[in-house]
């Protein structure tokens, strides 16, 4: 597929890598739906997207919502009439382990939480899983070339801390292959699915954060320096213009040595 005049969806679109990506195939001609839940961001960069010459609408819509997804695929429709590319890139972060002790006794004292473990599963797996089945029903129903993408990490190999943001990583970087065997079962040939897993990348969590703990991390990664959100947005645009490239996940990490933390 051409870049060019295609019609991109991006979740997550209002900051961090989502950001990156709309902001990345709007410069290259693409027309961009921007979806995320804070609607003062996604304002903000379909602003700034215009403002650069591009073509954005942006939808204010939670992931995990069936009646929302269904809404932000409609509106795509409405304003451009197909969908081409959907990338799933809406997702949370809620660190913990699944028990701590007690320094005195050694009892437990405190358990991973539902209230950080389902908002997790909602949005980075039911909100991927949502927005992946109505995009590929939009594209089937349009008869569009198109290219589904979930967002994945390099943290799918196991995160101590992260038992729950691990498990929808994991879960979103098999999808391709499942989905896309699905897609040869039913022959449906003119859809593809990958996944992308990336590394530290420079988002406004990690470049905030202190800088002695991001020198760190960064001691792990070969080329020394974040992964940018613009060089994620490319490999996912290499990815749209060549179609030998479907049913995997591709790592984009600078050369993360030591990806689970544990393995010193």
């Amino acid at each position: 597929m051409d870049i060019r005049d295609s019609v991109v969806l991006v979740t997550g679109g209002a900051r961090g890598i989502g950001e990156g990506i709309a902001r990345y195939f709007a410069a290259r001609g693409a027309k961009v739906a921007v979806v995320d839940q804070d609607q003062e961001g996604v304002d903000r960069v379909v602003a700034e997207i215009r403002g650069a010459g591009g073509d954005a609408i942006g939808v204010q819509a939670n992931v995990a919502s069936e009646a929302d997804t269904a809404r932000f695929i409609k509106a795509t429709l409405d304003a451009y009439g197909k969908l081409n590319v959907a990338i799933a890139c809406a997702g949370i972060i809620r660190d913990g382990t699944l028990v701590s002790l007690d320094k005195k006794t050694g009892k437990v004292s405190k358990k991973l939480g539902l209230d950080k473990w389902q908002p997790v599963i909602d949005i980075n797996l039911t909100g991927t899983f949502l927005t992946l089945r109505d995009a590929a029903e939009a594209m089937i129903n349009t008869g569009s070339n198109g290219l589904l993408v979930t967002i994945s990490s390099v943290n799918k190999e196991g995160q101590v801390g992260q038992l729950n943001y691990s498990s929808t990583k994991a879960a979103d970087a098999l999808m391709p292959k499942i989905i896309v065997g699905e897609f040869q079962m039913r022959g449906i040939h003119n859809i593809r699915c990958i996944g992308i897993a990336p590394g530290y990348t420079a988002t406004p969590m990690l470049t905030g954060m202190n800088q002695d703990a991001l020198k760190m991390i960064l001691n792990d990664v070969q080329i020394g320096r974040l992964v940018l959100p613009d060089e994620i947005a490319s490999l996912i645009g290499h990815c749209v213009e060549n179609e030998a490239i479907d049913a995997t996940t591709l790592e984009i990490t600078g050369g993360l040595c030591y990806p689970m933390g544990i393995a010193k």
